[in-house]
């Protein structure tokens, strides 16, 4: 079973590292070929493409003209480990000691705007480039035209080594949109989490996103590798609703966020 999650914007390249394992992403010639395309955007470009205001625009321009490999600890931290927010604060990867890690390296992927697909340890180099962005590039008009089939290939190749051909799809559907679902060799699982919101159950995209972070962390803890053990998830007060679930969208709900 492999399960998918987004990569956040906001990163953390100041804290060390808990761990020295890390890994090589798997499409870092793809990865420099976008680079060098964005290098050829002006801050202001960046601004207008990323709607992203000037400080931030002139942040990415100096990293798309620092970026470099080969990749190590000293210039790149591992994917799981630099990336922050919502979903990221429910992952909470820092706290994942080294078998739990050595799992996640094995059953969790990362889809990125600019690696493509990344393992848990996977180096990264401080980037932003959102999977939907209209940035034209050497692939084509935006970045799905970009990667194509290329991560669904990878994720059926990695399918097959996982022991159980379930893709568990944590991710947005921004990210999503990179994964052609027909050509998947498995089964897609999409896990929906509602709150209880003017007397029905909605889907709140703050809670939403930290709630799929909590369920890669229990898949992780877990190590799950089959369906019916993310219906026990629990976290955060959420849990499995038969009446609202479909065959392959288990919908977990509350009534109200835990304090």
């Amino acid at each position: 079973m492999l399960t998918l999650v987004s990569p956040a914007k906001t990163l953390d390249f100041d804290t060390a590292p808990g761990t020295r394992k890390s890994t090589q992403p798997a499409f870092l010639e793809q990865s420099a070929s976008l680079v060098a395309d964005a290098r050829r955007l002006s801050p202001e470009d960046i601004r207008e493409l990323m709607g992203v205001s000037e400080t931030i625009a002139n942040l990415n321009y100096q990293r798309f003209q620092n970026w470099t490999t080969p990749f190590n600890l000293d210039n790149a931290k591992q994917a799981i480990l630099a990336f922050r927010g919502d979903v990221y604060s429910g992952l909470d990867a820092d706290t994942l000691n080294s078998g739990q890690l050595g799992f996640a390296q094995r059953h969790l992927r990362i889809l990125s705007g600019l690696y493509g697909l990344l393992r848990p340890l996977d180096l990264i180099q401080p980037y932003r480039l959102e999977m939907g962005l209209k940035f034209a590039n050497s692939g084509g008009a935006n970045l799905y035209q970009f990667w194509g089939d290329r991560i669904t290939r990878a994720l059926n190749g990695q399918l097959g080594r996982s022991g159980s051909r379930v893709l568990v799809n944590l991710a947005s559907n921004e990210y999503f949109k990179a994964v052609q679902p027909r050509a998947v060799d498995g089964e897609i699982i999409t896990p929906v989490f509602k709150d209880l919101k003017n007397g029905a159950y909605k889907v709140i995209s703050f809670y939403a996103k930290k709630a799929r972070g909590q369920m890669a962390r229990y898949i992780v803890e877990q190590e799950l590798n089959d369906v019916d053990g993310l219906l026990e998830f629990s976290a955060g007060g959420y849990r499995y609703n038969k009446k609202e679930s479909g065959p392959r969208e288990p919908v977990f709900t509350r009534k109200a966020p835990l304090a």
